[in-house]
């Protein structure tokens, strides 16, 4: 996006923001575009609360510095941690004696997360904000049924951060399997909508970071990732650029005029990562689906922090359909970026998990849902 576009998405954003309060819903803010002063901390632990696989056998232990601790065992054997397509973490950070606590992104269904949380003794009035990362059904589906168990004993100045405006556009998915139910555009089906409705009506402020942002004083987000690597953008979902009576998105910068109202392939100019810079250690990149590639989050974030050093490499990273000739270009740059671990999730594929164990086996660590991590001292 150019300069010039980009003034102009911001101010029509702004303008819509305010229209958006005028009509009904508010609590929406524009991060500001001016530069931000990275925080520091002293450790950062990263709880999986949500993923796609339960590892009841995952060795604790340390691996460059970063401390594995396995998921906790339920004392009642009949309840037991839910694995689903999506990605859900509850980060603890520490400078000094003072501690934030962020949820970034809410997996697929209420009933897991909530469940989950429960299990692994997540209290939700020690949240300080909350970070979605982009607007896949996946990673907001159990947000408004956690905030309308949860709201009533969270901080009164909630906030939810989003990557910006096509965070709340409507999805579709390309259905794949013959005699599926089709709803809409033939050969797509409805795949959900971040409603800032239902976020304003729980008394939730949302923060559009298409530019970097502070978050709670410890984390940051990277805001728009520039695309400059080799890596492709991923993801076969679809976008509906189109907003009725308050509901969708409002993106006409997005595409061309003779697109609007249309849904065209995904490009996800609003998918962000959200970064610590730990003490001693470097970046800590968590990246919850990476469809504009792992390698580009991570110079974005050193762009943005003025840190270079990358510790860590986390979450999805939306590799898993990607054939091996892409594949090991994404791993050279990779290994080019030398972070000291590499934590894939989510989307990120058994195919990429055996390109690092094979290339960089000393830097991979792989979760269970429910283990934490933790980075620094």
């Amino acid at each position: 996006m150019s300069e010039l576009k980009r003034r102009d998405f911001l101010k029509t954003t702004a303008a819509f923001a305010a229209a958006s309060a005028a009509g009904g819903f508010s609590c929406v803010e524009i991060a500001s575009a001016t530069s931000i002063q990275t925080p520091m901390v002293d450790r950062v632990s990263v709880r999986v609360v949500i993923d796609g696989a339960y590892n009841l056998f995952l060795r604790p232990g340390e691996v460059k510095g970063v401390k594995i601790e396995r998921p906790p065992r339920e004392s009642d054997y009949r309840r037991a941690i839910h694995n689903e397509w999506g990605l859900s973490l509850f980060i603890e950070s520490q400078r000094a004696t003072e501690q934030r606590n962020i949820m970034l992104d809410f997996g697929y269904t209420p009933t897991a997360l909530l469940n989950n949380a429960e299990l692994l003794g997540i209290d939700a009035s020690k949240i300080n904000a909350l970070v979605v990362s982009h607007g896949h059904y996946d990673h907001f589906g159990g947000l408004i049924g956690y905030l309308d168990k949860f709201r009533s004993v969270m901080p009164a100045d909630l906030t939810l951060y989003a990557g910006g405006e096509d965070n709340f556009c409507t999805r579709h998915q390309v259905l794949a399997v013959q005699g599926m139910p089709v709803q809409g555009e033939p050969g797509l089906s409805q795949w959900g909508t971040l409603d800032r409705r239902e976020l304003a009506s729980r008394n939730v402020k949302t923060v559009l970071a298409e530019s970097p942002a502070v978050i709670a004083g410890h984390a940051f987000t990277t805001g728009q990732i520039k695309r400059r690597t080799v890596e492709r953008v991923t993801g076969g979902a679809r976008v509906e650029y189109a907003m009725k009576d308050g509901f969708g998105c409002n993106a006409s910068h997005f595409a061309p005029a003779d697109q609007l109202g249309k849904i065209v392939d995904d490009q996800h100019y609003h998918e962000h990562a959200t970064c610590f810079n730990v003490k001693d250690r470097g970046l800590v990149v968590l990246s919850s689906c990476g469809h504009v590639g792992i390698v580009n989050s991570a110079k974005q974030a050193q762009e943005v922090s003025g840190v270079q050093k990358v510790h860590a490499l986390v979450g999805g990273f939306h590799l898993g359909a990607t054939a091996d000739p892409q594949l090991k270009l994404v791993i050279e740059e990779i290994r080019a970026l030398n972070p000291d671990v590499i934590i894939p999730m989510h989307c990120s594929g058994d195919n990429f998990a055996r390109a690092v164990r094979e290339t960089m086996p000393d830097k991979l660590i792989q979760p269970s849902t429910g283990a934490r991590l933790t980075f620094g001292a």
